[in-house]
């Protein structure tokens, strides 16, 4: 199946993690890190998306100044 926005996903999307395939594909990247306990790039800053943690802690921690 084909997602209608992936143009527009794909340009929006802040992912720094170069072989992801799932660039674009928001169901995909959200449904694979909420498996993991994490959440996706676009929930972080630029800076704080290149560390690579994706954790649910780390978002709070980051949010709760």
């Amino acid at each position: 199946m084909e997602c209608k926005n992936y143009k527009i996903n794909l340009a929006k999307c802040n992912c720094t993690y170069e072989p992801c395939s799932r660039k674009g594909f928001c169901c995909e990247c959200i449904e694979y890190h909420r498996r993991n306990n994490e959440l996706p790039a676009c929930y972080f800053s630029k800076e704080a998306e290149k560390t690579y943690d994706r954790t649910i802690k780390y978002f709070v921690k980051l949010n709760s100044k």
